[in-house]
C-alpha cells in the first residue's frame, strides 16, 4: 500500500499508509491527523495541499476549489488525491493545527567516535522494536541531558533503521559539544525527538547537485543512501568543502555511492596550507563549463556564508535551477545562550 508523508509547515512529518484507492484526508483522519478540511467534496478548497513527489489521480474538484495554474504547480485538495506510489505532501498547516506531535524517543548512546578533533559521529540505539520513519534529508532534536535544552542534527543514515547516526560539529563551550566532550559514555540516555525538517530530499527529475559544506555533509549522506535503494536514473554531482582535509568525513562512505549510481564526488578544502585534496571552494564547480546541462535541482546545506555565496554563483553564471532546496547550519552558542 502507498505511504503518505505529510510534512507540515512547521517541519514535523508524519508518515501514514494509505488504504487501497484511499483519499488523503481520509487516511489522515483515520489516523487521528486533523487536517484541514471542510466540504471533503472538491468544491471549497480548505484542504488545499501540494504533493511535492510520487504520483496521484488528482480527483474531481471545482475551479473555484483549485486552479488549473495552482493543479500545474503540484497543489492538490486533500479529500480527492488518491495515492498511486509513495508521496509527499506538504499541509498548509502547523503540526499542532493538526494534533500531530514529532515523537520522542529514549535512546541509548552506542557510540561516540571522533572522526577528527572538530567533529563527532555520535549513534544511538532506538528502545526495543522501535523504528523513525523519516524522509531521506530530515533532522532530531536531541535533548541535552539535565539541560532541558535540545539541539537539532540531522540524520546521516537510512529511514526505518534500529541505530541512528549523527555528525556533531564541536564548538567552544557549546552546550551540546562540552556533554559531549567531557561526560557523554555509552550506555548514557539521550531523548531524541523527530522527525522534522523540510529539507529533504524530492523524486530526483533533473541532474542533481548535492552541495555541503562542514557538517552540513550529514543530510546529504542520508539523502544519497535514500537515493541508493531508488530507480533514480538522473546523474548526481556531489561537491563538498570543508575547512581543511581533517574535516573532510566520512569520504569512503559517500566515494561507495559513485561505485554503484551515476555520482560524481568532488572534495575541495578552504585552508591553503592542506594538500590532499582540491584548495578552494564549492563555487569554484558552479560555472557554465562544469554544469553543462539544461537545467539542475539544487540541494544545498551548510554555513550561511557558503549557502549565499553558492546562491551568488549560480545567479551569476546563470545556471537554470528549477528546485533549489537549502538548510542552514548554524551553531547554536554557549551553555548560556
Amino acid at each position: 500500500m502507498p505511504k503518505i508523508a505529510l510534512n507540515f509547515e512547521d517541519g514535523v512529518t508524519k508518515i501514514i499508509n494509505a488504504l487501497p484507492y484511499e483519499k488523503v484526508s481520509d487516511a489522515a483522519y483515520r489516523e487521528g491527523i486533523n487536517i484541514p478540511l471542510d466540504c471533503a467534496d472538491g468544491a471549497c478548497g480548505t484542504c488545499k495541499c501540494k504533493v511535492k513527489a510520487g504520483e496521484f489521480d488528482p480527483g474531481d474538484y471545482i475551479d473555484e476549489a483549485l486552479s488549473e495554474e495552482e493543479a500545474a504547480e503540484g497543489f492538490g485538495l486533500a479529500c480527492q488525491i488518491v495515492p498511486e506510489t509513495d508521496i509527499i505532501v506538504e499541509i498548509l498547516a502547523s503540526s499542532a493545527a493538526c494534533k500531530v506531535v514529532a515523537e520522542t524517543y529514549a535512546s541509548t548512546i552506542t557510540a561516540v567516535n571522533y572522526l577528527s578533533a572538530e567533529i563527532v559521529q555520535l549513534k544511538v540505539q532506538l528502545p526495543e522494536a522501535k523504528q523513525i520513519e523519516f524522509l531521506a534529508g530530515q533532522y532530531a532534536n536531541i535533548e541535552v541531558p539535565g539541560s532541558g535544552e535540545t539541539r537539532s542534527y540531522s540524520f546521516t543514515n537510512k529511514s526505518n533503521e534500529l541505530e541512528l547516526e549523527f555528525l556533531i560539529r564541536l564548538i567552544p563551550d557549546g552546550l551540546m559539544s562540552n556533554f559531549l566532550r567531557d561526560v557523554a559514555k555509552v550506555g548514557e540516555t539521550l531523548n531524541i525527538t523527530a522527525p522534522i525538517g523540510s529539507f529533504y530530499v524530492r523524486t530526483l527529475e533533473n541532474p542533481t547537485l548535492l552541495i555541503a559544506g562542514g557538517t552540513g555533509i550529514a543530510p546529504i549522506i542520508s539523502m544519497l543512501e535514500g537515493i541508493s535503494i531508488s530507480d533514480n536514473k538522473q546523474p548526481i554531482t556531489v561537491i563538498y568543502g570543508a575547512t581543511t582535509d581533517e574535516n573532510l568525513v566520512e569520504i569512503e562512505r559517500i566515494k561507495a555511492f559513485t561505485s554503484t549510481q551515476n555520482i560524481t564526488l568532488e572534495l575541495c578544502v578552504s585552508n591553503q596550507e592542506d594538500s590532499s585534496f582540491t584548495k578552494g571552494y564549492a563555487t569554484q564547480w558552479i560555472n557554465n563549463e562544469y554544469l553543462t546541462s539544461s537545467t539542475y535541482d539544487v540541494y544545498i546545506c551548510g554555513p550561511n556564508v557558503m549557502v549565499d555565496a553558492v546562491k551568488q554563483a549560480i545567479e551569476t553564471n546563470q545556471i537554470n535551477v528549477d528546485n533549489f532546496y537549502t538548510e542552514k547550519f548554524v551553531p547554536t552558542g554557549s551553555v548560556t545562550a
